[in-house]
């Protein structure tokens, strides 16, 4: 069958555009469920936010894959195979646990069961993997057990490395995009350049994930009007995970002729057949780093490894000196060199442009995480023109102005601590001027904040 560009391209709009149109009810439904936890010390966030975003992505998913059954060309996914059904088994499952989770927050063992459930409910009709390719050694079929086992594996991984990257607006879901988008080039690579059709279900699952960040970014973005919760980061950490698995155990390597001619072009051509197992791997690396630092700074200070702390990446970020959207920004970057350098590599593994490039682009990257510590000053005549922080320095008025504001207690009704931050008036800039119940009174800041106008 013709490859239907037209049609993914449709379907990814109808699942933004879901996504997009029900979270706003979605966020009244959350306010009005009491779904909007307190602020916690090692948050970044400085008024009481909904969460269950997840409600509205999985929503987006099931139209996704209801336009997708209707139209001509995709149909066969669904006609050939069973792993979109497997997937929005697997999806419904997990959504379920992250809504309890973002409403009641369940235990972490619970968590971690569901998890496997669904991973199980996926392996059971049909979506797991069959085979690995092994380096110099090739093929290799797995019995029943080892494919459910490092199926359930995965897909346990994945969900929580996003959960684990879920901390900034934006954060999670912009790079989940970035990584769907790089594993959609190569699924789509695979069954155009190889013809195998196998690769059709990983290529709607990665366009449907799309969807789904993008529709609901604009109101992640920051300042977040609605968090994903646990219900919308496990479900798109599994449908990430489910692409995966589909391009690898329902794709034979040897029907994409890689096994000829000596060992060495052998090995070479084989690594487009490693991508799949890597390409989870590129929205994983940064959470799994920041994971082991985070387990040995803590048990370093005779913490428990399980203990909250603001010691996360994108908090390091913020510490050095980068604004909020700054910090979301680069760890985007990083996610789009990690993923579509692996992408361009499976392309063509023998160009040493495309090694250059990637070097190249991780010392752009260096320079942009310590940007804040090298602040030029501006000439007077332009200071009117850059941010506050490129200018000489201000009056004794204008600091003056700002002091009562940073006395504010972080909670009210309770003293300031190192821990906790001031709230900022409403009209400062970077912060959401609604709160997550509606506009914010003026009037009333100003009385926090002692102000005299």
């Amino acid at each position: 069958m013709g490859k239907p560009v037209r049609e993914y391209l449709l379907t990814l709009c109808i699942t933004a555009a879901v996504t997009y149109l029900l979270t706003g009810p979605v966020r009244k439904f959350a306010i009005v469920a009491g779904a909007m936890p307190e602020i916690r010390a090692r948050d970044v966030h400085r008024e009481p936010t909904p969460r269950l975003g997840g409600i509205a992505m999985f929503f987006g998913l099931c139209a996704g894959l209801l336009v997708a059954d209707h139209l001509t060309n995709l149909h066969e996914v669904f006609k050939n195979s069973n792993e979109p059904r497997a997937l929005l088994s697997g999806a419904a499952l997990i959504w379920l646990i992250g809504v309890l989770d973002d409403k009641f927050e369940i235990d972490a063992l619970i968590k971690l069961g569901g998890q496997m459930i669904a991973a199980g409910v996926m392996v059971m009709q049909g979506l797991t993997i069959l085979w690995l390719p092994i380096p110099s050694v090739g093929n290799v079929a797995l019995t029943q057990w080892q494919g459910t086992l490092l199926t359930v594996a995965l897909v346990v991984i994945t969900i929580n490395a996003v959960n684990f990257v879920d901390g900034l607006d934006g954060l999670a879901a912009g790079m989940v995009c970035i990584a769907s988008a790089a594993f959609f080039l190569y699924a789509y690579r695979v069954w155009v350049s190889y013809g195998i059709e196998a690769a059709a279900p990983a290529t709607l699952f990665s366009v449907i994930l799309m969807g789904m960040c993008l529709g609901f970014l604009p109101h992640n973005m920051h300042p977040a009007r609605i968090f994903m919760g646990d219900s919308g980061s496990m479900l798109i950490g599994l449908v990430l995970a489910a692409g995966a698995i589909s391009i690898t155990g329902q794709i034979d390597p040897d029907a994409m002729n890689l096994f000829s001619g000596s060992e060495r072009n052998t090995v070479h051509q084989m690594v487009p057949v490693y991508i799949p197992l890597l390409m989870p791997l590129t929205i994983i690396a940064i959470p799994a780093a920041d994971l082991v630092l985070a387990i040995v700074r803590r048990t370093w200070r005779g913490q428990s490894p399980f203990a909250a702390d603001r010691g996360h990446l994108h908090h390091r970020l913020l510490e050095v000196g980068h604004s909020h959207s700054r910090a979301v920004l680069i760890m985007y970057f990083w996610s789009a060199l990690i993923g579509f350098g692996a992408l361009s590599y499976s392309v063509n593994n023998a160009s040493m442009w495309i090694v250059l490039s990637v070097v190249a682009l991780s010392a752009i990257g260096l320079v942009l995480l310590l940007l804040p510590r090298f602040t030029p000053r501006t000439p007077r005549w332009a200071e009117r023109f850059v941010p506050p922080r490129y200018r000489r320095g201000r009056t004794t008025e204008e600091a003056g102005a700002t002091a009562p504001a940073a006395s504010v207690p972080a909670l009210a009704g309770e003293e300031a601590t190192p821990e906790h931050r001031a709230p900022v008036r409403a009209g400062v800039s970077g912060v959401n001027g609604a709160t997550a119940i509606g506009p914010r009174s003026r009037l009333l800041d100003r009385r926090k904040a002692g102000s005299s106008r």
